[in-house]
Formats: structure tokens, C-alpha cells, sequence
């Protein structure tokens, strides 16, 4: 009983998440729901407060920065015109006549900067939008490419990314956002080029059979503004990120002595391994955020409206995400989940394709990438590394697959981001999530297999 009451709550939350109700209410009832079909109806109380509770605080206290400064730099960003700059410095270097790929690569130069993929969508959709209708494109291949350039190899395979998803394993592998960099460029290569080629095959295939832009009056007009940045101006803060991540992650913060660690106050613990890549995140994405204040100190119209709005919206996301890994922990508790542990741990001897099973699974239930990979890694994160450790695979690797199976699944049509993309281009499931689906789920897909099959000959490189 305890078993099903399990699959009957992840049934519930995967269906109620896609009716829209959410996940802040639905984790706790539908975590005590499970607790209910254990028969443990006097724990019900005490498994809120000191199991659900606590590991969502946990959450929140281990990624807090890394949400607050992310939708920060993102509003920042935004705000002072440099998002727009990029897009439309994209679209003229690449040329309209190119306007998928310009979308593609506009997305992901953001999105790899640091950039929150809502903003992303925002600033880019009204350009994508003049420039789809000037080729006669149609309309329904925007989200498309929105969603390749956003949620793909800019979320989970290249190297360096400020991404949470490329955080989330570093403290449960002692890895940096920097981890197994050849395999993340690899996916990333593979990803871009098939789904680029995709969509661009498809829009020829549906204008060849007659189908054009189409008719959509509620399209945005791109507002031109005379104050933006210069393209390479925009472009610095997203360069100071990605340099200063990698600074701090691989020269500067493991040659600084850390042994106060080993005090209570500051965890016990014995080194700053687990710590360092989410420490050189916070110091990369701060660094930018005062460059970005005071590059464009003349052109803010409310720089104090602009940060309160950056700091509020990245409330929701990680009370969303805490919660998800509170239910998580819950379902982990119960004698039930033993089963479907050792299902999972038994899918494969090799911890790469397990892992990369179990991240999958949960982050299509949750339809969340970084809930599920938390759920998953928080549950089985140990067992993954000991396991590895015991047949020589190095830690690199297992986050690496970690972050990409976080990033296939996940844009199920339940999905928050996929429901809002759609939301913003005014367009339907049933016009466009196909060309979502295809490159958000089908080529991760392939990309992460190359990349376990790659990782479990030649190791992480």
C-alpha cells in the first residue's frame, strides 16, 4: 500500500500541476497524501514539520543566492536595454534571412550569460515575432526556437553556465559548474546542430506546402529604444560571468585556505569542496550586477523599482523548487520507496544511465529541472557517487549527465516555462508544443546518450 500511495501522489501531482494548481500547495497535501496510504496517520503532524519543512528550508538555504542574484542579473539586464541590444546585435550580424538561427543563438547567448530564460523570452519573442513574419515563416515555430536557445545545451551541457540546473550537483559531487567541459561541449554541439537543422527543415517543409506567417493581431511591436547599450557593451556583463566563474572555481577560491570550515559554526566540514562552485557563482553573477549598475548608471528609469522587481521574482521559483524537494524527501522516508530505490538503482550497473533514469523520471513528474534533479540527487546522490567511485567514474561525469537528464524530460507539457513561453508568443499546445517537444526532449535526449556512451569509455574529459 505504501508503494502505491507513492505512484498515486506522483500520479496527482504530475495531473494537477498540468491544471495549473500550484506546486507550494499541492508537495505538502500530496506528500502527507503518500504518508496516509503508509498508514502512519499520526506522523502526519510531525513529518510536515520536521521532514517536509526542514528540507525545504535546507533548499532554500543552500540556493537562495544563486536564485536571487540570477533573477536579479536577468531584471537588470532587461531593464537597462542590454537583452534587447544582444537580440537585435544577433539578428544583424546572422541576417534576418536567418532568422531561426538568430533567434537560436540570441537565446543562448543570453540564457549561458546568466540570464532568467522568462526574461529571455520577454526581450527576444516580439524581435523573433518582425523577423518570422518578414520571412514568411510560420508563426508556430517561435516558441520553438525560443525553447532550443533557452531550455537546451544553455541550461545543462556547456561548461560554465550559470544555470541552477549546473549548480544543484556541486555540493552533492564536490564538482563546479566547469564539469566534465569536452562531453558538455559535445551535447551542447549536438543539440544546437540538431535542432537548428530541425526546426529549419521544418519551416521550409510547412512553407513549401503553402503555410505562411498567418494572421495574428495580437502580435507585440518592437519597441525601438534610442538609450540601449552598444552590442559589445551589452554583451561585457554576461563576459565578466562566464571569466570570473571560472576564475574563481578553478584558480582562486581552492588556493584560499578554508580549514575555519572544520569549526560547527561553519558546518564541520572538512573542506570547501562542496562549496566552491555555488561560492563562485554568487561572486561571478554579483560582480556583474555592479558593473551592469554602473555601466548603465544614466539609463536607469527606477533603479530601485528595477532591483525590488528582480529580488521578488525570484521568490516564487525557489519556494516552487523547495517545496518540490521537500516532497521529494517525504516520499524518500516512507518504507514504500524502497522498491522503487532499488527499481531504479537496478536499472543498469552502470551509475550513468541509473542516474541519468532517475533524474529523468522525477524531473517529467515534477515537470521541473532543477525539482527533479534535486529530488533525485538529494534521495540517491550518495548512492550514485559511492557507486561510481567503486568502477572508477569521476564525480565530473555524474554531474554533468545529472544537469543534462534534468534538462529532457522536464519540458513535459505540464512544464511552468513551457506553459508560460506559449503564454507569451499567444500560441496554443496544440500549435506548437510539438516543435518544443522535439527539441527540448527528443535531442537532449540523444545528447545525453552520446555522452554516457561517451563517458563510460573514455571517462570524463
Amino acid at each position: 500500500m505504501g508503494t502505491l500511495g507513492i505512484l498515486i501522489s506522483l500520479a496527482l501531482l504530475m495531473y494537477l500541476a498540468y491544471r495549473g494548481i500550484n506546486v507550494l500547495i499541492l508537495a505538502p497535501l500530496l506528500a502527507l497524501l503518500a504518508l496516509l496510504f503508509a498508514g502512519d496517520i499520526a506522523l502526519l503532524l510531525p513529518t510536515y514539520t520536521q521532514v517536509f519543512m526542514k528540507a525545504m528550508g535546507g533548499y532554500v538555504i543552500q540556493f537562495f543566492p544563486l536564485f536571487l542574484l540570477g533573477a536579479l542579473f536577468g531584471k537588470l539586464m532587461d531593464d537597462s536595454g542590454s537583452a534587447r541590444a544582444i537580440a537585435h546585435g544577433i539578428v544583424a550580424k546572422v541576417g534576418s534571412e536567418r532568422a531561426i538561427l538568430a533567434i537560436v543563438l540570441a537565446c543562448g547567448i543570453l540564457t549561458y550569460g546568466g540570464v532568467s530564460l522568462f526574461v529571455v523570452a520577454f526581450a527576444v519573442y516580439p524581435i523573433g515575432a518582425a523577423l518570422f513574419r518578414e520571412a514568411g515563416i510560420p508563426k508556430r515555430l517561435i516558441p520553438g526556437a525560443i525553447a532550443l536557445g533557452s531550455f537546451t545545451f544553455t541550461m545543462t551541457a556547456l561548461p560554465g553556465t550559470p544555470a541552477i540546473q549546473n549548480a544543484i550537483p556541486n555540493p552533492f559531487f564536490g564538482t563546479d559548474a566547469f564539469a566534465a567541459p569536452g562531453l558538455g561541449v559535445i551535447a551542447g554541439l549536438i543539440m544546437f546542430g540538431l535542432g537548428t537543422w530541425w526546426l529549419t527543415a521544418q519551416s521550409r517543409k510547412l512553407m513549401a506546402a503553402g503555410e505562411g506567417y498567418g494572421e495574428h493581431r495580437d502580435d507585440p511591436v518592437v519597441e525601438e529604444r534610442r538609450d540601449i547599450p552598444g552590442f559589445w557593451l551589452a554583451l561585457l556583463p554576461i563576459f565578466v560571468v562566464i571569466a570570473l566563474n571560472f576564475l574563481m572555481a578553478k584558480q582562486i577560491l581552492p588556493a584560499v585556505d578554508t580549514s575555519y570550515l572544520a569549526k560547527p559554526e561553519y558546518g564541520g566540514l572538512q573542506d570547501a569542496k562542496s562549496l566552491i562552485g555555488i561560492w563562485s557563482i554568487i561572486v561571478a553573477l554579483s560582480a556583474a550586477i555592479v558593473l551592469l549598475i554602473a555601466m548603465h548608471w544614466k539609463r536607469w528609469m527606477d533603479l530601485k523599482q528595477s532591483v525590488n522587481d528582480g529580488a521578488f521574482g525570484s521568490m516564487l521559483p525557489i519556494l516552487n523548487t523547495a517545496a518540490e524537494v521537500g516532497y521529494g524527501t517525504v516520499i524518500a522516508s516512507l518504507a514504500g520507496f524502497v522498491i522503487i530505490r532499488d527499481l531504479v538503482l537496478g536499472v543498469s550497473s552502470n551509475p550513468l544511465i541509473s542516474e541519468a533514469v532517475a533524474v529523468n523520471i522525477l524531473a517529467g513528474i515534477t515537470g521541473s529541472a532543477s525539482g527533479g534533479m534535486s529530488i533525485a540527487l538529494k534521495t540517491l546522490g550518495a548512492q550514485y557517487l559511492e557507486m561510481a567511485n567503486a568502477v572508477g567514474i569521476s564525480p565530473e561525469l555524474l554531474h554533468r549527465v545529472a544537469a543534462m537528464a534534468s534538462g529532457c524530460m522536464d519540458t513535459l507539457p505540464h512544464n511552468g516555462a513551457v506553459i508560460s513561453l506559449l503564454a507569451i508568443c499567444k500560441l496554443t499546445h496544440r500549435e506548437s508544443y510539438k516543435f518544443i517537444f522535439v527539441n527540448t526532449v527528443a535531442f537532449p535526449m540523444v545528447a545525453l546518450a552520446v555522452v554516457i556512451t561517451l563517458g563510460t569509455l573514455f571517462g570524463s574529459f
